[in-house]
C-alpha cells in the first residue's frame, strides 16, 4: 500500500509541477526516480519531524503541494503541536503520509503503535482523514487530494492486504461505499478492516446471519447520511477499527446515532484502552484484541443473542 501511494505521488508530480515530495529519514531507494527525474521537488530530510512539518508548511504557503512521508507515530506524536498550529490553523494543503498506522509496527512494540492517532487528528479543525482498504484504493485516494485544499492525513496499512476495492464503487472524498447488503447486522469499518470484515460476513452468513458493510475510507470528514441510513435497517450496528475504543471510528458512528436519535443496538471492536505490550506480527496482535475475522463474527453473533428479542433469536439460531 505504501509502495502504491508512493507511486502515485509520483505520477502526479510528474503532471503538476506543484508536487513536492518530503521524507524523514528513509531508505536511500525511495523514490529513485523521482529523485532523478525532479530532483528539485524531492527532499530527505533526517531524524527531525515537528521541523519538516514546518518546512511542509512553509512550501505550501508559496503555492507548493507537499506530501511527507514517514511512521505514523513520528507526525501524530512527535510533530502533532506542528501539526495543529502550522498546517491546520492556517488551513494549508500539506499531505501526511502515515506509514504504519494501526498495529503494523507491532514487532517493535507499543512506541511504534500508531492506535490513538486517528483520535488526534480528529480533534484538529480542517484535518482530513483517510484509511483506504487496499493497495488499489490507496491510488484513488492520493489521486484525489491534488486538488483538496486543506490539510490531509492519509494511514497507510502494511501492504500485501487482499484488493477489495473496485473501481466501479467510484470513490469521492467524505463519501462511505456500501461494499454489502444485510439486514440483520451493519458493519461499519475502516482501512483494512474492510476485509477482513468482509470475511467475517461470510461466516456469519454461513450461520444465517446477513450483514452489511459500509467501508468509510474518509474518516473526517465523516458521512453522516450513510451511517444513519445502514444503522436504521439493522438490527445491530457493528464498528470495527484498529485503532483504540476511544476517539477513533467507533466514537463518530456513536455520535451520529445520538444526534439522530438512531437507537439500533451498537457493538464496538477495537483495541482497548491500554498499552499493548506484545511484540508480534500485525496478525497475532490482531487476532489478540479479537481483530481477526473468526472472533469478530463470535463477537457478533454474542451480541446478537444478547440484544434481540427471542422471537429473532430463535430466527437466527
Amino acid at each position: 500500500m505504501r509502495q502504491s501511494a508512493l507511486n502515485a505521488v509520483y505520477d502526479l508530480a510528474k503532471r503538476d509541477p506543484r508536487v513536492l515530495f518530503v521524507g524523514s529519514d528513509l531508505g536511500a531507494g525511495v523514490l529513485a526516480k523521482f529523485k532523478a527525474e525532479m530532483p528539485d521537488r524531492f527532499f530527505m530530510e533526517g531524524v527531525s519531524e515537528a521541523a519538516i512539518i514546518g518546512m511542509t508548511a512553509g512550501l505550501a504557503m508559496d503555492g507548493f503541494i507537499p506530501y511527507f512521508n514517514t511512521i505514523a507515530t513520528f507526525i501524530t506524536r512527535r510533530g502533532f503541536e506542528q501539526v495543529a498550529v502550522d498546517l491546520c490553523l492556517h488551513d494549508l494543503p500539506v499531505r501526511l503520509l502515515a506509514s504504519g498506522g494501526g498495529a503494523v509496527y507491532a514487532p517493535l512494540g507499543p512506541t511504534h503503535m500508531a492506535l490513538e492517532d486517528i483520535a488526534a487528528m480528529r480533534a484538529l479543525p480542517n484535518m482530513t482523514i483517510f484509511a483506504p482498504v487496499d493497495a488499489d484504493e490507496m491510488t484513488r485516494v492520493i489521486e484525489a487530494t491534488l486538488g483538496w485544499p486543506h490539510p490531509a492525513y492519509i494511514r497507510f496499512a502494511k501492504g500485501g492486504d487482499p484488493v477489495v476495492s473496485t473501481a466501479e464503487n467510484g470513490f469521492e472524498i467524505g463519501k462511505a461505499i456500501k461494499m454489502r447488503q444485510g439486514s440483520d447486522v451493519a458493519f461499519i469499518t475502516t482501512g483494512v478492516m474492510t476485509s477482513r470484515c468482509l470475511e467475517a460476513a461470510k461466516l456469519l452468513a454461513d450461520a444465517g446471519i446477513e450483514s452489511s458493510l459500509l467501508h468509510v475510507h474518509t474518516i473526517k470528514p465523516f458521512d453522516d447520511a450513510a451511517v444513519r441510513e445502514v444503522a436504521s435497517k439493522a438490527s445491530l450496528v457493528v464498528s470495527v477499527e484498529e485503532h483504540s475504543c476511544i476517539g477513533g471510528l467507533g466514537s463518530a458512528v456513536t455520535d451520529v446515532l445520538a444526534q439522530a436519535g438512531i437507537h439500533t443496538p451498537q457493538l464496538r471492536l477495537a483495541f482497548p484502552d491500554k498499552f499493548i505490550n506484545t511484540y508480534g506480527s500485525q496478525d497475532s496482535v490482531l487476532l489478540s484484541v479479537g481483530l481477526q475475522p473468526e472472533p469478530i463474527a463470535k463477537s457478533v453473533r454474542a451480541a446478537l443473542n444478547r440484544d434481540l428479542t427471542s422471537g429473532r433469536r430463535a430466527a437466527l439460531s
